[in-house]
């Protein structure tokens, strides 16, 4: 067969292939019948071979897709994991906020419970000094009062001498 006569392989080929093979069956043309049969396996081993090239295409789709879709799970697994760091430092951010303004709140009422003490203190010192300062003047009036009676009484013994002198 020479290659003006060959015909297209696929379907047409297969139904070429047949007829050949028909058309040599009934005239006896061994050569045409041998060649039919041969377009028709070389047709159908076309034909299978583009199905499955067709099936390969459609597994490389299917694999294709299938780590597509790895990927995306993967990705978001990814962003999910950060997403929950970055929550968990926005807590512990939030958490030291949070114990920073108790610190400084037990600070300020420290503070405020030792001015509150040191007032206490200063006018317990005050009260003891005023106290304190009382009872000096109280001690120097009573010094000068027994100081006046002494006096007094020096007078009136000088007086009675000096009378009883006379």
């Amino acid at each position: 067969m020479s290659n003006s006569e060959r015909t297209a392989g696929g379907l047409l080929g297969s139904l070429a292939g047949k007829a050949k093979e028909a058309v040599g069956s009934l005239t006896g043309n061994d050569a045409l019948q041998r060649e039919g049969r041969l377009q028709e396996a070389g047709s159908e081993a076309e034909l299978q071979a583009r199905r499955d090239q067709a099936e390969a295409a459609r597994r490389e789709q299917e694999a294709e897709l299938g780590r597509q879709e790895v990927e995306t799970e993967l990705e978001r697994e990814r962003l999910a994991n950060e997403l929950t760091a970055q929550q968990r430092e926005q807590r512990a951010e939030a958490d030291r906020r949070a114990a920073e303004l108790h610190a400084e709140a037990d600070r300020q009422r420290q503070e405020a419970g030792a001015e509150a003490q040191r007032e206490d203190d200063l006018a317990a010192v005050q009260a003891s000094e005023d106290a304190a300062e009382r009872e000096r003047i109280q001690s120097a009036r009573t010094e000068v009062k027994l100081e006046r009676q002494a006096l007094e009484a020096e007078d009136e013994a000088r007086n009675a001498e000096e009378e009883e002198a006379r």
